[in-house]
C-alpha cells in the first residue's frame, strides 16, 4: 500500500451539522483529507497542535508516555482505508509493531509523540479533495466553509 505524508491543517466544525473535522494536507501535494472525528478527540488534536499541556496527562499523553516507559516510540501513523464510511488507521510503533487504531487517536498521539503521519493514496482517491495551491482564494473558501 502507498503512503503520502500528510500535516495537519487544523480543527473545523461543519456546519449545519456541528460535526467536527480534523483537515489533513498531503506535504508534496495539492489534496486535502477531510476526517470526521467525535468532539473529545477534536479537542485532544487541537489542544496538542496548539502546545496545551494540562496540570495532568489526559488519556492520549498517558498512552504516549506509557509506550515511551516501556521502551518503545511511536514512529508513524498510517491512515489506512475507509470502510462504509468509516475510517481506518495504524500506530507503527519503534520495534515495528502495527497497532489498530482510531484515526483522530493516532493523530493525537503522532502530534504529542512529533511522529511524522501518512494516509494511503487510496484514501486520497475515495475522500480526498484537490485544491491547487495557486488558488488560494479557493482554499479560503473551502476553510470558510469548514469554519
Amino acid at each position: 500500500m502507498k503512503f503520502i505524508e500528510v500535516e495537519v491543517v487544523g480543527v473545523r466544525v461543519e456546519m449545519p451539522s456541528n460535526q467536527p473535522i480534523v483537515l489533513l494536507k498531503e506535504k508534496s501535494g495539492i489534496r486535502y483529507l477531510p476526517i470526521w472525528v467525535g468532539a473529545t478527540e477534536a479537542t485532544a488534536i487541537a489542544f496538542a497542535q496548539q502546545g496545551v499541556v494540562p496540570p495532568r496527562p489526559l488519556t492520549h499523553d498517558l498512552f504516549k508516555i506509557a509506550i515511551e516507559e516501556l521502551g518503545s516510540k511511536i514512529s508513524e501513523v498510517n491512515l489506512t482505508e475507509l470502510v462504509n464510511g468509516v475510517f481506518y488507521a495504524n500506530l507503527i510503533l519503534g520495534d515495528g509493531l502495527e497497532i489498530s487504531a482510531r484515526p483522530s487517536d493516532a493523530i493525537a498521539l503522532a502530534i504529542r509523540a512529533g511522529s511524522k503521519i501518512c494516509a494511503s493514496e487510496q484514501l486520497f482517491v475515495e475522500a480526498g479533495i484537490e485544491i491547487p495551491d495557486q488558488a488560494d482564494d479557493e482554499v479560503e473558501a473551502f476553510r470558510e466553509f469548514l469554519d
